[in-house]
């Protein structure tokens, strides 16, 4: 537990810019790694009051930034950053038979700030790492779905139609993840993550519908990355 705290520090301190850094007990390491990410998001929403609710999917795509400052006997620290766009919202499920239908995806740019630990080969092989940090994001557009003969069947229906009072969100992610390291053709990533929304895309004072609205989100995504300083 000790060694994940520091590097969890060492990572936060990396991500601020702090000189901080400099005083590392492990063996210092300088690895700037640049790539692309692409992936899916397994999306849903938690409302209160509650609205039952399928499946819904889309794209998660972006540039990745990671910088490697030290090994901390066998665990590797560093920090990540990515810039993404990320399609999230919800799709309501109806009882079977009937043949109504309503989704609601919400595009975001979303910016995860990640504490990178590892554990495996550094140079050639396989890596096993962990994810960790805050998310924000910002919502640029969204879009209802409706089905043709369209008619509600839930108790809650104050989200039809509705605007969201609130773009800007921010939450927790984290992941697990393999990596595969080479010399010459980079690095290739494969990881799951999720994210906790902590904010709420509706007002949620005691004259609001709704108490609580906030995104769920269960991510796969592959990742390339470059190492340009090493």
């Amino acid at each position: 537990m000790h060694k994940i705290k520091h590097c969890l520090l060492v990572a936060l301190f990396t991500m601020l810019g702090s000189n901080l850094v400099k005083a590392q007990i492990g063996e210092p390491r300088n690895i700037f790694s640049v790539g692309g990410n692409l992936g899916i998001n397994i999306n849903s929403a938690t409302f209160t009051p509650t609205i039952k609710q399928g499946t819904l999917i889309g794209p998660n795509l972006g540039l990745s930034a990671r910088y490697i400052t030290e090994k901390y006997f066998a665990m590797i620290c560093g920090a990540q950053i990515e810039l993404n766009f990320a399609q999230r919202g919800w799709k309501e499920a109806f009882e079977e038979g009937d043949m109504s239908s309503y989704s609601r995806t919400m595009n975001y740019v979303e910016i995860p700030f990640l504490a990178h630990l590892a554990f495996g080969k550094e140079d050639k092989g396989m890596q096993f790492f962990i994810h960790l940090g805050p998310q924000f994001a910002f919502l640029i557009s969204d879009k209802e779905k409706f089905s043709k003969d369209f008619e509600p069947q839930h108790q809650v229906t104050e989200q039809y139609g509705k605007k969201f009072d609130n773009k800007f969100d921010y939450g927790i992610t984290g992941g697990l993840g393999v990596e595969l390291k080479t010399k010459k053709a980079g690095n290739f990533l494969i990881e799951g993550r999720y994210y906790f929304g902590l904010a709420d895309f509706y007002n949620n004072s005691k004259k609001d519908y709704f108490d609580r609205s906030a995104h769920s989100i269960i991510s796969v995504k592959l990742s390339y990355l470059i190492d340009i300083i090493k």
